[in-house]
């Protein structure tokens, strides 16, 4: 994994659809949708994104150790649960997810995997990061034909408008 980061795209297709192109590497675009009755429910929505990618990171590095103590993982399942909740203004927000993992190893192998179970967490990026929180910036951007600033808005092509989440 590149350490500087990475960029990805999404386009509007219809309704609340975006494909995502994960930016020349060779994964297939995935198309996203929000549930019914905003969108059409035609793929995952950016909280089931959120659990799975959570999900699939812990599994990611707990199979990783498992494997790095010659242990061998004939199956895994992993289950995540995510609750929705409103905060105070009645917004909906993950309020909590809780992952399961079922890995499919010998009775015999069960005792060496004690040191991944107490270390594994600390190697998935996606959960730690959620965990402490991530900074995100947000900037919306006029078409680049705007022409001069908007006098109500101040906006402008080359200012946008800025937030931070």
């Amino acid at each position: 994994m590149d350490e500087r980061g990475f960029e990805l795209t999404m386009e509007l297709q219809h309704g609340m659809q975006f494909l995502v192109d994960f930016g020349g590497q060779d994964i297939p675009p995935l198309l996203m949708d929000e549930p019914e009755p905003v969108g059409d429910d035609q793929g995952p929505n950016a909280t089931r994104l959120l659990a799975a990618a959570v999900g699939n990171c812990l599994s990611a590095s707990a199979l990783f150790c498992f494997r790095k103590a010659r242990v061998t993982v004939d199956g895994m399942r992993t289950e995540v649960r995510t609750r929705l909740v409103r905060n105070e203004n009645g917004r909906v927000r993950v309020g909590a997810i809780e992952v399961d993992i079922h890995p499919e190893v010998s009775p015999e192998d069960w005792p060496r995997l004690r040191r991944c179970i107490d270390v594994f967490q600390d190697f998935c990026i996606v959960s730690q990061s959620v965990k402490r929180g991530i900074d995100i910036s947000v900037e919306v951007k006029p078409p680049a034909d705007l022409g001069a600033t908007e006098p109500e808005s101040g906006l402008t092509p080359a200012n946008g408008i800025r937030d931070r989440a």
